[in-house]
């Protein structure tokens, strides 16, 4: 646990709500989104760059298909471009993803001592449902928001205040569990108490997170205080 003061915030609670990304969050997935946005790029004779992934893990899939025919001069539509990416993404994470270890456990205890839970995502819809027989978030969670309902990434805060909205929420109640720091940097601009997570994503700026965030795990048995 990496903290200001000595006690731990995350067990026993001391939000009243919580709010998580998934991506890289409760799931690593930054290397299938990379083999996507790879695929993707090289079709249409376009290198890859970190930069780019960064971009499009901020905006989400409409925004980053917006921002991709803006940059690159694409001809494809913005339906087009998700179409494509989901058709990717549904496969990869219908066989491929799970939890992080010790994710699961510390949303039950969360459930169990009253927290209500929601989901703050700019994956798609669809994707999420392709991997129902592994993780089943919408069982896991009392609300889901993705991007695609508010019309907007994770650069603003609209995502995490409806799903706040959502399950019934004020703002300074509740701790957003993040591994960006642009949703940090959103979150913490609406008001909420933040947890930043590392994902030995080598997109991840680490050191930035860790600054910008109220606490920061490295695992999720950190949260529950079982690991040190």
């Amino acid at each position: 646990m990496r903290q200001t003061h000595s006690e731990n915030p995350l067990w026993p609670p001391s939000f009243s709500a919580a709010i998580f990304d998934f991506d890289d969050t409760l799931a690593l997935t930054h290397d299938l989104w990379r083999q996507v946005d790879i695929a993707f790029l090289r079709s249409r004779g376009i290198s890859y760059t970190p930069d780019v992934g960064r971009t499009l893990t901020m905006l989400g899939f409409a925004g980053g298909a917006r921002w991709c025919i803006e940059r690159y001069g694409l001809k494809d539509t913005v339906e087009e471009i998700c179409d494509e990416w989901n058709s990717m993404g549904r496969a990869l994470y219908a066989t491929q993803v799970r939890l992080r270890q010790g994710a699961e456990e510390y949303l039950a205890a969360l459930r169990s001592a009253g927290v209500p839970l929601a989901l703050a995502t700019t994956n798609d819809p669809d994707v999420l449902a392709a991997m129902k027989a592994n993780v089943d978030v919408y069982g896991l969670f009392d609300a889901v928001v993705c991007a695609i309902e508010v019309g907007c990434g994770k650069d603003h805060p609209d995502i995490y205040l409806e799903a706040a909205k959502r399950i019934s929420a004020k703002p300074g109640d509740c701790m957003v569990f993040e591994d960006l720091l642009q949703g940090i940097c959103s979150a913490k601009r609406a008001g909420m108490k933040t947890c930043a997570v590392l994902s030995n994503n080598p997109l991840q700026d680490e050191r930035e997170v860790v600054g910008a965030s109220d606490c920061a795990i490295a695992n999720w048995r950190e949260a529950l205080g079982t690991e040190k």
